[in-house]
């Protein structure tokens, strides 16, 4: 089983969780509906300031049957979160879930199509 855990960053303000927790149920609803997906299911983990945290957002998923996770960095930028944060969790649940294939996806800001959106939102 494949799954996707969409990681945002955290916040003290629980309206910004809400919001990725919002777009994790839109994701889910859309995997759901087409028979096509890639994904068996998906979840939101958070960074830091926020549960669920990253590892056991892995080990939920590692829980619901899947043998591979790819992780989405719900980031526009390649920051040290990105770059060097997420990856070094990783590296530390991987060990636990020995048959568990943990892929790091691009982070959301190197999207092809993220400039038209962009355009279109400032319309």
């Amino acid at each position: 089983m494949r799954a996707l855990l969409v990681v945002a960053h955290g916040s003290r303000r629980a309206a910004s969780n809400d919001e990725v927790t919002a777009l994790t149920d839109q994701l889910r609803s859309r995997i759901l509906s087409f028979a096509e997906t890639d994904f068996d299911f998906i979840h939101a983990a958070f960074l830091e300031l926020a549960k669920p945290s990253i590892p056991d957002g892995i080990k939920e998923c590692a829980n619901q049957g899947a043998d591979e996770v790819v992780v989405l960095p719900y980031f526009l930028s390649a920051g040290r979160h990105v770059a060097q944060d997420i990856p070094d969790i990783i590296k530390q649940v991987a060990p636990d879930l020995p048959g568990v294939n943990i892929i790091i996806a691009p982070y959301l800001g190197t999207a092809a199509g993220l400039p038209d959106l962009m355009l279109e939102l400032a319309k």
